[in-house]
């Protein structure tokens, strides 16, 4: 029995020596995810986020001071892509996750710049880093600059209006060094974002590019007949209509265009064309759509630009199934890692000290070069090894999808649908 006593005080007197250097678990590091959660883009992103959050985890999770924590999402669905839904109601949800599950940051986001502009000052009550990577209104910035130290716990991934119009605008350009197109027709969601991004990318068109706005129409959120807009496209003889839509409905717009073959090309963003599956939905009925992919990564490989061609991979082989919004996903995968590097450098999870590292952040991401302006935005441009980046692409019509612009990245160049002519050689 003494020898028993004897070897099992042994026992402890060792395994105190080992667990004094071993770490414990500590509590996790919650990040919240409020957003438009059966939305397209808010459904991938999040799906995105727990990508990242798995692969950051496999690896023991994040290190804060002396100790790793892993990380934890917690979701609320904002229901702010959903027509009929008040902006209060998205910031009670938003409110809800701060205070009732105690996150240390919110990443994704609201999904309406409504959403989002008024939820800035309950980020800035509550002092959680938010990196929005969904709502596009540049009112962001604008909010930011305005008052620097009460929204500093606010950044934004993703691609903002005001680069999306840049995007357009030069597409259109290029569609009038090419073939002579000079007359546009805007059709466009009762959105902010949407209508900012239109009328944005119209107003360049007009002053710089050469065109005149022959007309423009919107249409609520849930609309799903535009076949009157395309009939006054045609009837003012528009080369080109510019749609911007990331209602779900949207995409019957693309199949009465085809179906009445009207003479005006389609180059914009159609939410619903983002992605692979929009071939057999619509059913083969898309071809010659130019449309964007707001950020590399999102819902289209880039064999220019590798670890966008690798995400897009990456996200396939884990779910089983290929991205389909072109809009939200790569920018909330690399949120998850713009958040831990910036924790791991502050060696804290004190807000203020979060944020002035994420503010610090300079890395290679997915969407390209990540840095952040004085607005707390992301940095778009047109090359991924010197910024982040998007792209415009055409659908063929075998069920291809070419990348035609910016040129960094490019893979071939703009083809007319056969009922469409140039007006010029």
């Amino acid at each position: 029995m003494k020898r028993l006593f004897l070897a099992a005080n042994l026992i402890i007197g060792v395994l105190t020596v080992i667990l004094a250097g071993v770490s414990y678990a500590a509590d996790p590091i919650l990040i919240g995810l409020p957003t438009a959660a059966t939305s397209l883009e808010g459904r991938e992103s999040i799906k995105a986020v727990q990508m990242a959050v798995d692969e950051i985890n496999a690896k023991g999770g994040v290190k804060v001071g002396s100790e790793k924590r892993l990380l934890q999402v917690s979701v609320t669905d904002l229901r702010d892509s959903s027509a009929g839904v008040p902006v209060s109601e998205a910031l009670l949800g938003l409110e809800k996750i701060i205070t009732e599950k105690k996150v240390n940051a919110i990443l994704v986001g609201p999904f309406r710049s409504e959403s989002l502009l008024a939820g800035m000052d309950i980020i800035a009550k509550y002092k959680v880093p938010l990196l929005e990577t969904i709502a596009m209104s540049p009112k962001f910035e604008d909010k930011v600059k305005e008052d620097p130290q009460k929204y500093k716990y606010c950044f934004r991934i993703c691609l903002n209006a005001q680069s999306l119009v840049g995007y357009l605008a030069q597409s259109l350009g290029f569609l009038n060094e090419e073939f002579g197109f000079n007359k546009m027709y805007v059709m466009a969601q009762d959105v902010l974002w949407a209508k900012a991004t239109a009328g944005g990318a119209a107003k360049v068109a007009t002053a710089k590019m050469g065109y005149e706005l022959v007309g423009s129409e919107t249409y609520p959120t849930g609309a799903s007949d535009f076949s009157a807009g395309l009939m006054k496209a045609k009837m003012k003889n528009a080369q080109v209509i510019l749609p911007v839509f990331d209602m779900p409905q949207s995409g019957i717009l693309l199949k009465q265009w085809k179906s009445q073959r009207i003479p005006s090309l389609l180059c914009g963003f159609i939410s619903p064309m983002a992605g692979p599956g929009a071939w057999k939905i619509f059913e083969g009925k898309i071809g010659g759509l130019l449309n964007s992919n707001f950020e590399l990564g999102s819902a289209i490989p880039v064999e220019k630009y590798p670890p966008a061609k690798k995400f897009y991979e990456d996200y396939q082989q884990k779910f089983g199934v290929p991205m389909e919004a072109g809009h939200g996903p790569a920018p909330s995968y690399d949120s998850v890692y713009i958040l831990a590097e910036a924790i791991e450098r502050a060696g804290t999870l004190d807000p203020d000290k979060v944020a002035d590292e994420i503010k610090k952040t300079d890395r290679v991401g997915v969407i390209g070069k990540i840095k952040f302006n004085d607005g707390n935005q992301v940095i778009y441009g047109a090359d991924p090894k010197k910024t982040a980046a998007g792209c415009v692409y055409q659908w063929t019509e075998d069920g291809r999808r070419i990348i035609v612009f910016p040129k960094s990245i490019a893979e071939g160049k703009i083809v007319l649908p056969e009922w469409i002519s140039p007006s010029k050689k």
